[in-house]
Parts: C-alpha cells; sequence; structure tokens
C-alpha cells in the first residue's frame, strides 16, 4: 500500500488500444488510487501518457515493475499474461485479466462485477479474469433477466466490431473503406476482394461492404475459439456449467462496439413489460426500446459508453417461456477495460474494509 494509504495500481499493457481505454477510464472515475504505474513491453519503454491529468513514464515489464504493487490490470496477449501474472501475483499483486490465459481455470474467478461480485474474494491464485468482450456485451442484461426468470437456454449471433481483432482490425477497415469509398463496388461476384488484394489483415474476408461469419481460430468440429469462448465463460459467469448454448460470431464493418441478438429461454413464463422493467433498473444496462419512434441501440449511438444498450425486448413469438433481445455494447469499454477497472475497484474496497 502507498504511503498515501491509497493502493498501488499498475497497469501492463498500457500503450495498448484497451490499456488507452484503461488510462481514459481511470482518469474518468473516482480517484482511489495511489500511485498508478504504466508498463509494456521494452519498445514503449520512456513513453509520457497521460492518466488522471499527469503525465507517466512507462517503464518495462520486468519482475521488479511489480516491487509495492497491489493490483494489476493486464491487457497484454495470452501467452504474454500466462507468463507474467502469476509473476505479478508473487511479487504480491493481485492480478486482473483481461487476456483469455486464465478465464476457465477452475481457481481464478471470472467475474462481471453486476452479476458475481462475490466471487472476486476467491483467488487462491491472487488471480481474477475478466470474461471476452462478446460475452459481456450481452452478460449484465442476461444476468439480470437470469435472476428473476432462470435462464435454461441461449441461442447468440454476435455482430462482432474490427476493434476486436485489435488496432489491427481497425487499420484493416479504415484501409478497405479508403479502396471501396465512391465506387460501385459490391454489385458482382469477387469485386470487392480484387479491390482490397489478398491482404484482408486479421481477417480471412474483405470486412468493407461485407460480413465475415468467423472471429477467432479454428476449434473442433468447425465451431470457433470466440464462439466457445460465449458458451463457456456465460456458463461460468451465470453458475450454470450445463446451460445450452450456442453461438454464431459474425465480424461488421464497425470500427468499435459490439452487437448480439439473443434469444434467451427461462424456467417460466415471461412478460414483457416485466423484463423491461427488470431491464430499466438493473445496474449497468440502459433500455432503449421504441421501435414506432424509430428507437433501439446501434453502435454509432452506442461508441464511447459504459452500459450495456438493449432493444427490440420481444416474447418470442412460438415460445411464452422466451424473449428475443438486441444488445450492444462498447467493447473496449465495458467489454474489456471498464470491467476490469471494476474489478480493481472491487478488490480495492475489500481490502480497505476494517476485518
Amino acid at each position: 500500500m502507498a504511503p498515501t494509504g491509497k493502493p498501488t495500481l499498475a497497469v501492463v499493457g498500457a500503450t495498448g488500444a484497451v490499456g488507452t481505454v484503461m488510462l481514459q477510464i481511470l482518469s474518468q472515475r473516482a480517484d482511489i488510487w495511489g500511485e498508478i504505474r504504466l508498463i509494456a513491453s521494452p519498445r514503449s519503454a520512456g513513453r509520457k501518457l497521460a492518466v488522471r491529468g499527469e503525465e507517466v513514464e512507462v517503464t518495462t515489464l520486468t519482475e521488479d515493475a511489480f516491487d509495492g504493487v497491489d493490483i494489476a490490470l493486464f491487457d497484454v496477449p495470452d501467452e504474454v499474461a500466462a507468463a507474467w501474472a502469476p509473476v505479478a501475483a508473487e511479487r504480491g499483486a493481485v492480478v486482473v485479466d483481461n487476456s483469455g490465459a486464465f478465464r476457465m481455470d477452475p481457481d481464478v474467478p471470472l467475474v462481471v462485477p453486476e452479476i458475481n461480485p462475490h466471487t472476486v474474494r476467491s483467488r487462491p491464485r491472487g488471480l481474477v479474469a475478466s470474461p471476452n468482450c462478446t460475452t459481456l456485451t450481452m452478460i449484465v442484461a442476461l444476468g439480470a433477466l437470469h435472476a428473476e426468470f432462470g435462464l435454461r437456454e441461449l441461442v447468440v449471433s454476435s455482430y462482432q466490431a474490427v476493434s476486436g481483432a485489435g488496432r489491427a482490425g481497425v487499420d484493416t477497415l479504415r484501409a478497405q473503406l479508403s479502396l471501396v469509398a465512391g465506387t460501385e463496388l459490391g454489385t458482382k461476384p469477387g469485386d470487392v476482394r480484387r479491390a482490397v488484394g489478398e491482404d484482408t489483415g486479421p481477417f480471412p474476408e474483405p470486412v468493407a461492404l461485407n460480413v465475415v461469419p468467423w472471429a477467432g481460430s479454428l476449434r473442433e468440429d468447425g465451431w470457433s475459439s470466440e464462439e466457445m469462448k460465449v458458451r463457456d465463460e456465460s456458463r461460468k459467469i451465470l453458475g450454470l456449467p450445463r446451460l445450452p448454448v450456442a453461438v454464431t460470431c459474425v465480424r461488421v464493418p464497425v470500427v468499435t462496439t459490439h452487437s448480439l441478438t439473443v434469444h434467451a429461454r427461462f424456467q417460466r413464463e415471461v412478460g414483457v413489460d416485466g423484463a423491461r422493467e427488470i431491464l430499466a433498473t438493473a445496474p449497468g444496462v440502459v433500455l432503449c426500446d421504441d421501435p414506432a419512434a424509430g428507437e433501439f441501440p446501434t453502435p454509432a449511438d452506442v461508441v464511447g459508453t459504459d452500459p450495456t444498450w438493449v432493444g427490440r425486448v420481444r416474447r418470442a413469438l412460438d415460445d411464452p417461456t422466451a424473449l428475443e433481445l438486441f444488445v450492444c455494447g462498447d467493447n473496449l469499454r465495458k467489454g474489456a477495460a471498464l470491467n476490469c477497472v471494476q474489478i480493481a475497484e472491487l478488490i480495492a474496497a475489500e481490502t480497505s474494509t476494517p476485518a
């Protein structure tokens, strides 16, 4: 603990896309931190980044960088987190990890503060995991409905922004848009691909003027890693290890903010009015649902905001126990940086609470 009595926080991966948003969020929320230490790869060492209105120099990721750190936020590739998060924990820091390295480890809680904040206290490895951005886009709203009605089946399709693939994803979309803007492309087979060329960045197909039904890497029987994350993480967060889940992940030409269509079946009959009331009062959720007035969430309106936005709430036509929803959430904020900061705030409150 810092001399001020406030915990020392480290941000590992501070120069990345999510790390940059973490610094913005730390500057916008209540300042409960003592020192905030910025850590990144050697090539970023010496850079100065703004946090809480001050310029802070970035230091290199080393074992000594964690000396005196109480909580460390990690936003780095899986392999870096797997190697360095245990090091930080051994040095006495509680690690909040945004990678996929530890999410399904039974000794690492997978935490969404609006749903399962109590699980953060049980961390035998000194590690806490934050879910994937696609899961986080829907899970806060879904958790509120599950608490009331009891979820028994989930079918979702995602419409994922290119920033989910990092800076390379955003750069790829912007480059492709410049190639197709002002043209008549998109009217003949293959014309977009010919214009874009073979360099499609982190995507298997052009993403401009297109949608790509793939996100992640190949898993067994044709499923993608992103689809398996949504299934496995939802089960763990909600405490439903046998929940039937079907997922199709699709990449769309949106810079930031993921969207999903959700078909959720519950243990008992559900009413739209009751569901809307739950969503309208749930922490971290905004209900935006008036189709007659053209009001429903879209990425263009939701980007840069913190809540999960929900609209198109309907009872399924052929199943009185099922609801249909459309949800949007900024994948860099609640989908990544904000959830990590919220977890860190939970841990900080816990350590400052008298025994």
